[in-house]
């Protein structure tokens, strides 16, 4: 597709790809409608890098609509419905194509906002959102795993003036007729959707350094990224769980919390499959010596929503079922698999 609109999709995609706060890694994509085509951003590829290389796959519009309208499996599979005739780079669409799909607006926008995830993992959230929202046409989506259960969910509760969809424990979309109009909307929301923010105390790099002795595990490269156990309620947050599909992906589920007196190596010999951070209560963190940008990215995601919750709030945390399912999805497969190549696509 070659166009004014369509250029200027790509240079939202990468100027919302590079801001953290948004997107991590290789979540949120956006997409625009031509006619029957939807171009939706390639699964497993990073926004940021949408003005450097080939990012959209062309779906058919019609095909994935008659597959959601019939509950047929395939609408989660959105690469059968890719259009070939267009298709330039052989990669698969995103796996949330659906939600593209089910917008009726030409251009749409899904992101995940950790102003808006810090509202959407909260027991509360949909009172929080009314008063928050008043005047906005916006529908809240309880958590559906992303694909075709997220995609009836989100049918069962549009309307046509819907141009706003906060997802529950998942993100924010947004819709619009134009890019231009998309990108005021976003803006718009996550300003509305602004909490406050706790900062964390400082690192105690010389105990890290010396936890991290005869492991496989470093400092990470961002001083920043300790915040997650140096701020005791973020560490308390962390030991609940899970509370977000892209942490399952990139991070495994939950966190690993080290105990009193126990090191990255004592760590290690007791976990058959060592994740990639370590928290060390008070102290910091240690990453995987290494660890690819995604899960670090995730990290400081974690932290952002993390200082955004206020003490005391109940959080919906995903139960063990629902990360298995992430994590056992074909299409989420086809994600690491991407991520695991490296490649270009971080």
């Amino acid at each position: 597709m070659s166009s004014t609109e369509y250029q200027a999709l790509i240079d939202l995609s990468a100027k919302i790809g590079a801001d953290p706060a948004l997107v991590q890694a290789a979540g949120g994509n956006t997409s625009i409608k031509d006619d029957d085509t939807l171009w939706i951003k390639a699964s497993g590829l990073w926004l940021a890098h949408a003005k450097e290389r080939d990012v959209m796959v062309p779906v058919k519009l019609g095909a994935i609509l008659d597959a959601v309208a019939k509950d047929d499996p395939s609408a989660e599979k959105a690469h059968v419905h890719v259009d070939q005739s267009l298709a330039r780079n052989g990669l698969r669409p995103s796996i949330e194509t659906t939600v593209h799909a089910l917008m009726p607006q030409k251009v749409v926008v899904h992101v995940h906002c950790v102003e808006t995830i810090a509202l959407a993992i909260r027991t509360d959230a949909e009172q929080l959102l009314a008063d928050k929202l008043k005047g906005v046409a916006y529908a809240f989506v309880p958590y559906c795993r992303p694909g075709l259960p997220l995609a009836r969910a989100i049918h069962a509760r549009m309307r046509p003036d819907i141009s706003v969809l906060i997802l529950g424990n998942h993100g924010l979309v947004v819709a619009g007729e134009t890019v231009a109009e998309a990108e005021a909307l976003l803006e718009d929301i996550c300003n509305r959707l602004a909490s406050p923010r706790r900062e964390a105390p400082g690192p105690d790099l010389a105990a890290l350094s010396r936890l991290a002795l005869d492991s496989s595990y470093t400092l990470p490269p961002d001083e920043s990224l300790h915040g997650a156990a140096t701020d005791l309620e973020n560490c308390r947050i962390a030991a609940g769980g899970s509370l977000y599909p892209d942490h399952v992906i990139f991070l495994g589920p939950g966190f690993m919390i080290a105990a009193p007196g126990e090191s990255a190596a004592d760590m290690e010999d007791r976990l058959s499959n060592p994740p990639p951070v370590l928290l060390f209560p008070g102290k910091g963190v240690l990453v995987k010596k290494a660890i690819e940008p995604g899960p670090l990215a995730l990290l400081g995601c974690f932290i952002d929503v993390a200082s955004r919750i206020p003490q005391g709030a109940r959080l919906s945390y995903f139960t063990p079922e629902q990360n298995a399912e992430l994590l056992g999805w074909d299409a989420e497969k086809y994600r690491q698999e991407l991520n695991k190549r490296g490649a270009s696509l971080q």
